[in-house]
């Protein structure tokens, strides 16, 4: 059925016929309920043959090395029909994030058929469940999707289900960076647990008892999730010059999250222990810590900084050109710097709490409004110059708050990870709000009660905000 759908894709790139389109469409939606029927199946009925096991995973690979490449192309045909469109530059980007999104994919597949096959030949156990359905789960529709996108064509049968399908294929290329984000950062997770379950095998065979070369490779994991912190806060300050402010914003809450991913898994490869050879030293800097601190400046100092100033200086109303936002611009990455730097000089700090909000929270809490002065931008509304002074004042506050060092912060990451109920509720109220206009509002309002969160949370011990584990807490109870 998948090769099927591409014959209908690459018929539509020669004639554009839409009732081949809509059949093209039918094949990826059937194999998709079927691939989930079959799933539903081989959970309760659980069949021990071996084959079928290898099977399913083959049949992913040759499914996924048709849909990924085949809509890349798509998305290629799709710019150059719409190449007059005012969107142009849009969509060119949307291109090659495609084309990364699906060399992801593709090199996922390949990275994960490599370590399990070198972890079964040093002994391990063949992995009969499927660890990784959420990936598969979230893959096939967003290739869907992207399908129905990539080849659409108007004109097709009068149905319900093409007009379904119509509402897809004119669906906002905002909307879709937010799906493609979201399965971009899963396949980076599910290589990260491949990593986890397999990569003891593999390191035990590359090092050889030596535990400093074990570190220094464990180390490129934590290392590269901090570059792609630096690379998101570079992405949203060019997603916000082209005038994508809301998506800028999604991008920075990306940068928050590769943030908390890098001290986890660190702390998960036992990276942030001294080996026992070591030498005390006075203060603790290191190649991953630097490399933290630098992301942290781009995404969290620099990127706020630089959104707020062309944000600002679009702003055609005098009384917000006589403010010195440019001054506070400055002010806000030189105390963002030095909040981080103090940071790491710190011989006192209280595990699991910060002193003074973090610079992540600050950036989130003073970007906020700037989905709500960029909609105003476009629209030209009453409210535009109660937004921009907003937007100062916050900026202000923001980074009064990351010096004000008495005040204690919660780390929000290890509260996510303690409790799932937190978690849950985080994620749906970002995907809920995502594609409103009240995103905005609601992501003000939850940093909102973040700032005021320490009249509540310095109850907590410090040895229960320091734990990351969720059983810690029922055990301890």
């Amino acid at each position: 059925m998948v090769f099927a759908g591409m014959v209908c894709a690459i018929s539509v790139m020669l004639d554009r016929n839409p009732y081949v389109y809509y059949s093209g469409v039918i094949f990826l939606l059937a194999a998709m309920i079927l691939d989930l029927i079959d799933g539903w199946f081989a959970a309760r009925f659980r069949p021990q043959a071996k084959l079928s096991h290898l099977a399913d995973r083959i049949m992913d690979k040759v499914v996924y090395a048709i849909v990924f490449p085949m809509v890349a192309v798509g998305m290629m045909w799709r710019y150059q029909a719409l190449a007059e469109s005012a969107n142009f530059h849009l969509e060119m980007l949307h291109v090659v994030f495609v084309f990364v999104l699906c060399v992801t994919v593709l090199m996922r597949d390949n990275f994960a058929h490599f370590m399990r096959n070198f972890s079964l030949r040093k002994g391990g156990e063949e992995e009969m469940k499927e660890v990784t359905r959420l990936r598969t789960m979230v893959a096939a529709p967003i290739g869907v999707v992207l399908y129905i996108h990539a080849f659409y064509v108007p004109g097709g049968p009068d149905s319900s289900l093409y007009s379904w399908i119509s509402w897809l294929g004119a669906i906002p290329i905002q909307q879709l960076f937010f799906l493609e984000i979201l399965l971009l950062i899963i396949n980076f997770g599910s290589i990260a647990g491949y990593c986890r379950k397999y990569g003891t095998a593999c390191l035990d065979d590359l090092c050889l008892n030596d535990e400093v070369l074990r570190r220094r490779i464990l180390a490129v994991f934590p290392n590269a999730l901090t570059v792609m912190n630096a690379l998101m806060g570079i992405l949203a300050m060019l997603f916000a010059y082209r005038g994508r402010v809301q998506e800028a914003y999604l991008i920075l809450l990306g940068a928050a999250f590769f943030d908390k991913l890098d001290g986890a898994v660190a702390r998960k490869l036992g990276l942030t222990t001294p080996l026992p050879s070591a030498k005390p030293r006075k203060y603790n800097i290191t190649l991953g810590g630097v490399l933290d601190d630098v992301s942290d400046t781009v995404s969290f100092c620099i990127a706020p900084a630089v959104i707020f100033y062309i944000l600002m200086s679009q702003v055609a109303d005098e009384s917000i050109q006589a403010l010195p936002y440019g001054w506070i611009a400055i002010m806000y990455v030189v105390l963002g710097v030095t909040r981080l730097v103090l940071f790491i000089l710190d011989q006192n700090s209280i595990p699991g709490f910060f002193k003074g909000i973090p610079v992540p929270g600050a950036a989130l809490l003073a970007a906020a409004p700037f989905i709500m002065l960029g909609n105003t931008l476009e629209t030209n509304s009453a409210d535009l110059v109660f937004w921009a002074q907003f937007c100062f004042v916050l900026m202000i506050i923001s980074a009064i708050l990351m010096i004000s060092f008495p005040i204690r912060y919660m780390h929000i990451g290890r509260l996510m990870s303690r409790s799932r109920k937190f978690l849950i509720f985080t994620i749906l109220l970002i995907i809920g709000f995502a594609f409103t206009p009240y995103f905005g509002h609601a992501a003000l309002a939850y940093l909102i009660l973040y700032v005021f969160s320490p009249l509540y949370t310095w109850r907590i011990s410090p040895e229960v905000a320091s734990k990351e584990n969720p059983e810690y807490l029922s055990s301890s109870s």
